[in-house]
């Protein structure tokens, strides 16, 4: 794959990142725990219509995650789509958020599950990510320039070229 400098993300690549990752399903997010050890958790990928450089998770404000996320705020998040041949890593900040609107907003009743008396559920509550990087990798999809990606480099006896990785930067340092 090709790999791109580290460059500031333009409108198309921030349209391009919230593409790849707006319709994954579960997200992996991972924390620094009290003891310093990273760790991760599946997260339900419920986002908005557009991207401004924040994503959204439901919680429970009571939860670990949140604990740790007080000590340390910096997440990791981990996108895979293999039938799609992408994959997205983000890194930013996150906080502990309660507001109404934007949970309306990202609910749906298959939720009741995790937050049984729904929207006014006390402990439900959003975890806002404001992403600062971004790296992305996208191989071809179709099937066929796959296959001749790994032919042509089991041939060349040369790492397959079959896709494109590149590393955005969202927030200012």
């Amino acid at each position: 794959m090709h790999d791109e400098e580290e460059g500031a993300a333009d409108t198309a690549e921030r349209a391009k990142l919230f593409e790849m990752i707006k319709d994954v399903d579960t997200t992996m997010m991972t924390t620094v725990d009290e003891d310093g050890a990273l760790r991760s958790r599946p997260m339900g990928n419920r986002q908005a219509d557009t991207f401004d450089g924040t994503l959204w998770f439901l919680t429970r404000a009571s939860s670990h995650k949140v604990l740790e996320l007080q000590e340390t705020d910096e997440v990791n998040l981990a996108y895979a789509s293999p039938e799609k041949h992408t994959y997205v890593s983000v890194s930013g900040r996150a906080r502990l958020v309660r507001d109404r609107s934007r949970a309306r907003q990202l609910w749906s009743s298959s939720l009741k599950v995790w937050f049984p008396q729904g929207l006014d559920d006390p402990d439900l509550a959003l975890l806002r990510v404001d992403v600062e990087k971004a790296e992305y990798w996208d191989a071809p999809s179709s099937t066929m320039l796959h296959l001749f990606g790994k032919a042509k480099a089991a041939l060349t006896g040369k790492p397959s070229e079959g896709g494109e990785n590149k590393k955005l930067k969202l927030a200012a340092e």
